[in-house]
Protein backbone atom coordinates (compact mmCIF):
# COMPACT_ATOMS: atom_id res chain seq x y z
CA UNK A 1 0.00 0.00 0.00
CA UNK A 2 1.10 3.21 -1.00
CA UNK A 3 1.93 6.37 1.70
CA UNK A 4 -0.22 8.57 2.72
CA UNK A 5 -1.74 10.43 -0.36
CA UNK A 6 -5.01 9.47 -2.75
CA UNK A 7 -3.31 11.43 -5.64
CA UNK A 8 -1.54 8.67 -8.34
CA UNK A 9 2.03 8.72 -6.25
CA UNK A 10 4.09 10.50 -4.21
CA UNK A 11 5.63 12.34 -7.02
CA UNK A 12 2.57 13.84 -7.84
CA UNK A 13 1.79 15.06 -5.21
CA UNK A 14 5.30 16.68 -4.72
CA UNK A 15 4.54 18.21 -8.05
CA UNK A 16 1.58 19.60 -7.64
CA UNK A 17 2.85 21.57 -4.37
CA UNK A 18 6.11 22.46 -5.68
CA UNK A 19 4.60 23.89 -9.11
CA UNK A 20 1.47 25.55 -7.77
CA UNK A 21 0.83 26.28 -4.02
CA UNK A 22 4.00 26.70 -2.20
CA UNK A 23 5.04 29.39 -4.45
CA UNK A 24 1.95 30.95 -3.87
CA UNK A 25 1.53 30.59 -0.15
CA UNK A 26 1.84 33.21 2.44
CA UNK A 27 4.26 34.10 4.32
CA UNK A 28 3.29 33.50 7.26
CA UNK A 29 1.63 30.15 6.56
CA UNK A 30 5.12 28.83 5.07
CA UNK A 31 6.48 29.43 8.49
CA UNK A 32 3.48 28.36 10.65
CA UNK A 33 3.38 25.27 8.49
CA UNK A 34 7.32 24.98 9.24
CA UNK A 35 6.98 25.72 13.40
CA UNK A 36 4.37 22.85 13.17
CA UNK A 37 6.55 20.35 11.88
CA UNK A 38 9.40 20.96 13.82
CA UNK A 39 7.31 20.44 16.82
CA UNK A 40 4.75 17.99 16.06
CA UNK A 41 6.61 16.33 13.23
CA UNK A 42 4.39 13.37 11.54
CA UNK A 43 1.45 14.89 13.49
CA UNK A 44 1.83 17.81 11.62
CA UNK A 45 0.19 15.78 8.63
CA UNK A 46 -2.94 17.04 10.85
CA UNK A 47 -2.84 20.32 9.41
CA UNK A 48 -4.42 20.66 5.60
CA UNK A 49 -1.45 20.46 2.98
CA UNK A 50 -1.13 23.79 1.43
CA UNK A 51 -3.08 23.81 -1.80
CA UNK A 52 -6.36 22.36 -0.18
CA UNK A 53 -5.64 25.37 2.13
CA UNK A 54 -5.49 27.60 -1.14
CA UNK A 55 -9.01 26.44 -2.46
CA UNK A 56 -10.90 26.85 0.95
CA UNK A 57 -9.42 30.36 0.25
CA UNK A 58 -10.76 31.14 -2.52
CA UNK A 59 -14.37 29.36 -2.37
CA UNK A 60 -14.12 31.60 1.18
CA UNK A 61 -13.52 34.65 -1.41
CA UNK A 62 -15.88 33.83 -3.97
CA UNK A 63 -18.47 33.19 -1.66
CA UNK A 64 -17.83 36.94 -0.22
CA UNK A 65 -17.72 34.83 3.02
CA UNK A 66 -17.85 37.03 6.36
CA UNK A 67 -18.81 34.90 9.08
CA UNK A 68 -17.36 31.49 9.74
CA UNK A 69 -16.50 28.81 12.49
CA UNK A 70 -13.86 25.73 12.40
CA UNK A 71 -14.00 22.54 14.50
CA UNK A 72 -10.62 21.60 15.38
CA UNK A 73 -8.06 23.99 14.92
CA UNK A 74 -4.49 22.16 15.40
CA UNK A 75 -2.24 24.60 15.22
CA UNK A 76 -4.50 27.01 12.79
CA UNK A 77 -3.13 26.52 8.85
CA UNK A 78 -6.51 26.21 7.82
CA UNK A 79 -7.56 29.06 10.19
CA UNK A 80 -5.12 31.14 9.43
CA UNK A 81 -5.78 30.57 5.33
CA UNK A 82 -9.35 31.44 5.99
CA UNK A 83 -8.53 34.65 8.64
CA UNK A 84 -6.16 35.83 5.62
CA UNK A 85 -9.07 35.09 2.81
CA UNK A 86 -12.21 37.27 5.07
CA UNK A 87 -12.17 40.93 4.75
CA UNK A 88 -11.03 43.25 7.56
CA UNK A 89 -14.11 42.59 9.55
CA UNK A 90 -14.56 39.45 8.97
CA UNK A 91 -14.51 36.70 12.03
CA UNK A 92 -14.05 32.94 12.35
CA UNK A 93 -15.00 31.28 15.37
CA UNK A 94 -12.11 28.62 16.11
CA UNK A 95 -13.50 25.84 18.34
CA UNK A 96 -10.78 23.07 19.88
CA UNK A 97 -10.04 22.04 23.47
CA UNK A 98 -6.06 21.61 22.94
CA UNK A 99 -5.35 25.24 23.03
CA UNK A 100 -1.32 24.66 23.32
CA UNK A 101 -1.64 23.54 19.80
CA UNK A 102 -3.19 26.47 18.51
CA UNK A 103 -0.54 28.96 20.40
CA UNK A 104 2.17 27.04 17.97
CA UNK A 105 0.63 28.77 15.18
CA UNK A 106 -0.79 32.08 16.93
CA UNK A 107 2.64 34.41 16.50
CA UNK A 108 1.93 33.67 13.08
CA UNK A 109 -1.28 34.86 13.34
CA UNK A 110 -0.79 37.60 15.05
CA UNK A 111 2.26 38.31 12.29
CA UNK A 112 0.09 38.08 9.36
CA UNK A 113 -2.10 40.50 11.19
CA UNK A 114 -5.37 39.02 11.51
CA UNK A 115 -5.58 37.78 14.64
CA UNK A 116 -8.65 40.26 15.24
CA UNK A 117 -10.56 38.15 13.17
CA UNK A 118 -10.26 35.24 15.29
CA UNK A 119 -12.44 33.61 18.21
CA UNK A 120 -10.53 30.44 19.53
CA UNK A 121 -12.99 28.61 21.98
CA UNK A 122 -10.91 25.90 23.99
CA UNK A 123 -14.11 23.55 24.16
CA UNK A 124 -15.83 20.91 22.81
CA UNK A 125 -17.38 21.57 19.61
CA UNK A 126 -21.11 20.42 20.54
CA UNK A 127 -21.15 22.53 23.42
CA UNK A 128 -19.66 25.37 21.96
CA UNK A 129 -22.47 25.17 18.87
CA UNK A 130 -25.40 24.35 21.18
CA UNK A 131 -24.35 27.61 22.99
CA UNK A 132 -24.22 29.23 19.93
CA UNK A 133 -28.04 28.41 18.97
CA UNK A 134 -29.07 29.18 22.38
CA UNK A 135 -27.82 32.46 21.76
CA UNK A 136 -29.74 33.11 18.65
CA UNK A 137 -26.66 32.55 15.84
CA UNK A 138 -29.08 30.11 14.01
CA UNK A 139 -28.06 30.23 10.31
CA UNK A 140 -25.74 33.42 10.85
CA UNK A 141 -22.52 31.43 9.85
CA UNK A 142 -21.36 31.64 5.59
CA UNK A 143 -18.80 28.72 6.08
CA UNK A 144 -17.85 25.96 8.38
CA UNK A 145 -14.44 23.64 8.31
CA UNK A 146 -14.70 20.51 9.88
CA UNK A 147 -11.41 18.78 10.81
CA UNK A 148 -12.08 17.35 14.74
CA UNK A 149 -13.10 13.80 16.14
CA UNK A 150 -14.39 11.82 13.10
CA UNK A 151 -16.91 9.84 15.15
CA UNK A 152 -18.70 12.94 15.03
CA UNK A 153 -19.02 14.56 12.00
CA UNK A 154 -22.57 13.08 11.40
CA UNK A 155 -23.67 14.73 14.75
CA UNK A 156 -21.90 17.85 13.32
CA UNK A 157 -23.70 17.94 10.66
CA UNK A 158 -26.90 18.39 12.35
CA UNK A 159 -25.86 21.39 14.57
CA UNK A 160 -23.83 22.67 12.08
CA UNK A 161 -26.42 22.86 9.59
CA UNK A 162 -28.71 24.70 11.81
CA UNK A 163 -26.01 27.65 12.42
CA UNK A 164 -25.08 27.55 8.06
CA UNK A 165 -27.11 30.05 6.65
CA UNK A 166 -29.37 28.46 3.64
CA UNK A 167 -26.61 28.30 1.03
CA UNK A 168 -23.43 28.52 2.90
CA UNK A 169 -21.16 25.64 2.61
CA UNK A 170 -20.20 23.01 5.45
CA UNK A 171 -16.83 21.34 4.52
CA UNK A 172 -15.65 18.02 6.02
CA UNK A 173 -11.83 17.30 5.81
CA UNK A 174 -10.32 13.53 5.87
CA UNK A 175 -13.09 11.87 3.98
CA UNK A 176 -10.91 9.58 1.96
CA UNK A 177 -8.47 8.58 4.39
CA UNK A 178 -5.36 8.07 2.50
CA UNK A 179 -8.05 6.40 0.42
CA UNK A 180 -8.63 3.80 2.87
CA UNK A 181 -12.36 4.29 2.74
CA UNK A 182 -12.74 2.56 -0.55
CA UNK A 183 -10.64 -0.42 0.52
CA UNK A 184 -12.35 -3.94 2.04
CA UNK A 185 -10.90 -5.12 5.17
CA UNK A 186 -9.03 -8.02 3.75
CA UNK A 187 -7.28 -5.54 1.36
CA UNK A 188 -5.67 -3.66 4.82
CA UNK A 189 -2.32 -5.47 6.39
CA UNK A 190 -2.70 -5.29 10.58
CA UNK A 191 -0.35 -2.65 10.62
CA UNK A 192 -2.94 -0.30 8.43
CA UNK A 193 -5.80 -1.01 10.47
CA UNK A 194 -3.81 -0.23 13.75
CA UNK A 195 -2.50 3.06 12.08
CA UNK A 196 -6.18 3.88 10.10
CA UNK A 197 -8.19 2.91 13.78
CA UNK A 198 -11.63 3.25 13.49
CA UNK A 199 -12.23 6.52 11.82
CA UNK A 200 -12.03 5.04 8.90
CA UNK A 201 -15.51 3.31 9.03
CA UNK A 202 -16.84 6.47 10.39
CA UNK A 203 -15.89 8.02 7.46
CA UNK A 204 -17.69 5.68 4.98
CA UNK A 205 -20.98 6.10 7.53
CA UNK A 206 -20.39 9.92 6.71
CA UNK A 207 -20.25 9.58 3.25
CA UNK A 208 -22.70 7.14 2.42
CA UNK A 209 -25.08 9.53 4.68
CA UNK A 210 -24.29 13.05 2.78
CA UNK A 211 -25.02 11.48 -0.37
CA UNK A 212 -28.60 10.52 0.60
CA UNK A 213 -28.93 14.19 2.80
CA UNK A 214 -31.75 16.13 0.74
CA UNK A 215 -31.11 18.94 2.57
CA UNK A 216 -27.37 19.20 0.90
CA UNK A 217 -26.00 19.67 -2.31
CA UNK A 218 -22.61 17.53 -1.83
CA UNK A 219 -19.35 18.15 -4.31
CA UNK A 220 -17.07 15.27 -3.05
CA UNK A 221 -12.92 16.40 -4.07
CA UNK A 222 -9.97 14.19 -4.21
CA UNK A 223 -7.85 17.00 -2.19
CA UNK A 224 -5.87 16.53 0.51
CA UNK A 225 -6.95 13.81 2.11
CA UNK A 226 -10.51 13.80 0.50
CA UNK A 227 -12.92 17.07 1.36
CA UNK A 228 -16.95 17.22 1.58
CA UNK A 229 -18.45 20.25 0.32
CA UNK A 230 -22.09 20.51 1.37
CA UNK A 231 -23.92 23.61 0.50
CA UNK A 232 -27.28 24.03 2.54
CA UNK A 233 -30.32 23.79 0.81
CA UNK A 234 -33.21 24.30 3.66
Amino acid sequence: MKGCTILQSEALAKYVLETSAYPREHEQLKELRKASFDKYEQRSVMNVPADEGQLLSMLLKVMNAKKTIELGVFTGYSLLATALALPYNGKVIAIDPDREAYETGLPFIEKAGVAHKIQFIGSDATSAMKEFLDNGEEATFDFAFVDADKENYINYHELLLKLVRVGGIIAYDNTLWSGTVALADEDLTQEWKDRIGESRIFLRNLNAFLAKDTRIDLAHLSIGDGLALCRRLK
